[in-house]
């Protein structure tokens, strides 16, 4: 629906209703400077019951003070009113530029006419009126049968810079009409994003407005009624995949990115180690700038593994490859690396980059991309 919240015609404001029964559960940014519409969404999901999401692209509604938190309150009341609910009930998210108020009248204008469009099948659309800088809408679906029954899962986002992970970074909305009980789903939703978007990093930036909604509406049978069964095992297999596809397109429209890279950090002592790594790595401007010239300045890889302030770390030990060209070798320049090797892999659209640190049995991975000239462009230009 546009509500013409910037100089545009495009669709920039989403409706989405949700069945009377349905669980919801979310996450959102750990940003302190966390926008208006977040503190409401917080305050509305704890009441227990989830109507409906209205999400506006263009404007942030961050660093906004009270007059922030009211316009929200606004918008949820419009929404409210149009749908013969309570305002509670209403999940307010907002993306865009950080610091300029809502131009308030032209949502509330817009929102009835947004309910009077509601449909089952406008996920691609929906897709497209929550973007910003993203170059194409994301979308990933499943099917799969459950306890004799089709369940569906269907997931859309936004995102493509001020991309770091601290809960999960962008908008994005996952829905199933699988029937799942409250309590599970709010775990789910966390492994989800743990294993999704909380894996990709663009530029080191936490948004002030990211949020991660997980709906299950339960319109089809119940998966089983044990949560132990292999009908909810796979089921959860299905929702996390869609929170990766989601998570990597991210990724690969990275603003102004021409590579997409997994960091994978092997022989780490803990989990929360090779993650630190992994994206010490994956963030550093020196290397990122080294993917886009393709250019395998290998010396920018260790210092990013020494940057990443790994106790006790035997730089000895550590071995570095690129897919399976192995250019570091107990610390040094592997003996059999020649530098045409490397550029065959650096000039790839997509490869790994695999840390093993030689010190324990733990192993993680990110997703990242490179920096580019249009990124700087974009992000200078992003008011104008």
């Amino acid at each position: 629906m546009p509500a013409h919240i910037k100089n545009w015609s495009r669709d920039d404001l989403l409706l989405v209703a949700i069945d009377e029964g349905s669980s919801v559960s979310a996450t959102f940014t750990q940003n302190t400077f966390c926008a208006a519409p977040v503190t409401v969404a917080k305050e509305h999901i704890a009441s227990g019951s989830v109507r409906a999401l209205l999400v506006n692209a263009g404007n942030a509604n961050a660093a906004t003070g009270e007059r922030g938190i009211a316009d929200a309150r606004a918008c949820c009341r419009a929404v409210a009113a149009s749908l013969g609910i309570e305002s509670s009930e209403v999940l307010p998210f907002s993306t865009g530029v950080i610091g300029e108020h809502l131009p308030l009248q032209r949502l509330l204008d817009a929102i009835p006419q947004a309910a009077d469009r509601l449909c089952s099948n406008g996920w691609g659309q929906a897709a497209k009126a929550i973007m910003t800088t993203d170059t194409a809408p994301k979308t990933a679906t499943r099917e799969l049968e459950v306890a004799g029954e089709r369940v569906r899962i269907v997931g859309i986002a936004k995102g493509a810079g001020m991309i770091q992970p601290n809960m999960a970074t962008m908008l994005a909305y996952v829905a199933t009409d699988a029937a799942i009980e409250q309590s599970l789903l709010n775990d789910w939703v966390q492994e989800a994003v743990a294993a999704s978007f909380n894996r990709i990093s663009v530029d080191g930036d936490t948004s002030t407005n990211d949020a991660c909604v997980l709906i299950a509406t339960g319109a089809s049978a119940p998966p089983s009624a044990n949560p132990q069964d292999d009908d909810y095992a796979r089921l959860k297999a299905a929702i996390i995949a869609v929170h990766i596809e989601l998570a990597q397109a991210i990724v690969r429209d990275g603003e102004g990115a021409t590579k997409f890279v997994t960091v994978q950090v092997t022989g780490a002592a803990s989990s929360e180690e090779a993650l630190k790594v992994a994206f010490e790595v994956g963030e550093s401007p020196l290397v990122k700038t080294a993917l886009y010239a393709s250019d395998p300045n290998w010396g920018r890889l260790v210092m990013a593994v020494g940057n990443a302030g790994i106790e006790g770390l035997d730089t000895g030990g550590v071995n570095i490859y690129l897919d399976d060209v192995q250019v570091v070798e107990a610390g040094g320049r592997a003996a059999g690396y020649r530098e045409e090797l490397g550029e065959a892999v650096f000039s790839k659209p997509e490869f790994t980059i695999t840390v093993d640190l030689g010190r324990g049995d733990s192993r993680e991975h990110i997703w990242t991309c490179d920096f580019s000239h249009d990124y700087v462009t974009i992000n200078a230009e992003y008011r104008t």
